[in-house]
This record gives structure tokens, C-alpha cells and sequence, in this order.
């Protein structure tokens, strides 16, 4: 490499020079994480104390790929909400968290892996604004959310595997379907056989009678 006066320079020099007339460039810090907490979890004792969130992707008939933001409670094993669509965002989160609260009210704790949406500033603005905390799993590590991903496997064997999509509207109708069957018709075993629904129903009116 040539200096300004055409002398021939090595790397050591060059960098030498640079640290002797201070231009060194800082060298870039990686994308800051939002780390959580890494305390056991347990099992919670009433709904709205921990809802579990993740992402599952599928595609269309044509090839083009979708995805589904799942979010279910933890206690009750409802499904709160299953959005469909070709590109969810953690602003777009956060809105439909939103929705899913003013119909139930706020969880105490939500739980998730470390993608790049659900690690957004968005993401982390919300937390501060609404008091929710969320608690990040270790990366490689899906049985720290092993609610949301059991669900994640029912839904997709008994819905996304076994329906072709050609269209978002299409998905979108088909999995409003199963997520009424799976809340209000489906048993589940780790619920003495009820439904979700059925069974956050019977545990409300329980804590409202003791």
C-alpha cells in the first residue's frame, strides 16, 4: 500500500500509523441482546401469570413462505392467538399482544426465544411501558418453552401438514378453525381431559369460590 508520498507501507506500518494519528475506527459492538432472566421456571398456578410465544413457518402452494405467531397461556393451555402472515414485525407483535390483552388481561411474564423480532426495540419498549416481563430462553435450548412448543407441534401435524394453502386468506380461515376446535372441543390431557377453554372456565369459578 502507498503513503501519500508514494513510499510502499506493510500493514504494521499502516496500522501503527493510524494509531499514532489516532484514526483508528472503533470497532463495531455486536447487536446488543436482550438476555431475560435464566431463573427455573414453574409451572404456573393461574392463567395470565405466563404466556409462551414463538414463531412457526409454512409455505404456500406457489413456494412462498408464511408465518404463524402463537401465543398461549401457560396454566390454561389456551390458544390466545394464532396471526397469520407473509411478514410479522415486533412492532406487529407487540399491536397484536396488545389486542389479546384488552380481551383477558395482562400477563405477569412472557416467554420466547431470542429472534431478531421478539428482541426488537419495539419489543423492549413495550416491556417498559406495560410492566410485562419477558423471560428469553438460552439459545438452542426450545424445552425452556416446551408449552408453546408442544402446541406448536399438535398445530402443526393436525393443521398446517395436513392442508395445502394457496392463499394468506385461505390460511388464515383454516387455522381460526382449528384454533376453535382446539380451545373449546379438543380434550387435553394435562387438563383432566378438557378442553382449554372448558378448563380456564372451571378454574376461574374455582379461585372466584374460595
Amino acid at each position: 500500500m502507498l503513503d501519500r508520498q508514494g513510499i510502499v507501507m506493510n500493514q504494521k506500518q499502516l496500522r501503527r500509523l493510524y494509531r499514532e494519528e489516532k484514526l483508528q475506527v472503533r470497532r463495531r459492538g455486536g447487536r446488543k441482546r436482550a438476555l431475560g432472566t435464566r431463573r427455573p421456571m414453574l409451572v404456573p398456578d393461574r392463567a395470565n401469570a405466563r404466556w409462551s410465544l414463538d414463531f412457526v413457518s409454512d409455505t404456500f402452494t406457489d413456494g412462498r413462505r408464511f408465518r404463524v405467531l402463537a401465543v398461549v397461556d401457560d396454566h390454561t393451555r389456551e390458544c390466545l392467538a394464532l396471526i397469520a402472515d407473509t411478514s410479522l414485525s415486533g412492532a406487529r407483535v407487540v399491536r397484536e399482544l396488545d389486542a389479546v390483552i384488552r380481551l383477558r388481561g395482562r400477563p405477569d411474564t412472557i416467554v420466547s426465544d431470542n429472534g431478531t423480532e421478539l428482541t426488537s426495540m419495539a419489543v423492549l419498549r413495550w416491556c417498559q411501558q406495560t410492566g410485562v416481563e419477558w423471560h428469553y430462553i438460552a439459545p438452542g435450548k426450545p424445552m425452556q418453552n416446551a408449552f408453546v412448543e408442544s402446541f406448536n407441534g399438535r398445530f402443526r401435524d393436525e393443521c398446517l401438514n395436513d392442508t395445502l394453502f394457496s392463499t394468506l386468506t385461505e390460511a388464515r380461515s383454516a387455522i381460526a378453525s382449528w384454533k376453535e376446535d382446539y380451545n373449546h372441543h379438543r380434550p387435553h390431557s394435562a387438563l383432566g381431559n378438557m378442553p382449554p377453554a372448558e378448563f380456564a372456565m372451571k378454574a376461574t369459578l374455582e379461585r372466584q369460590a374460595a
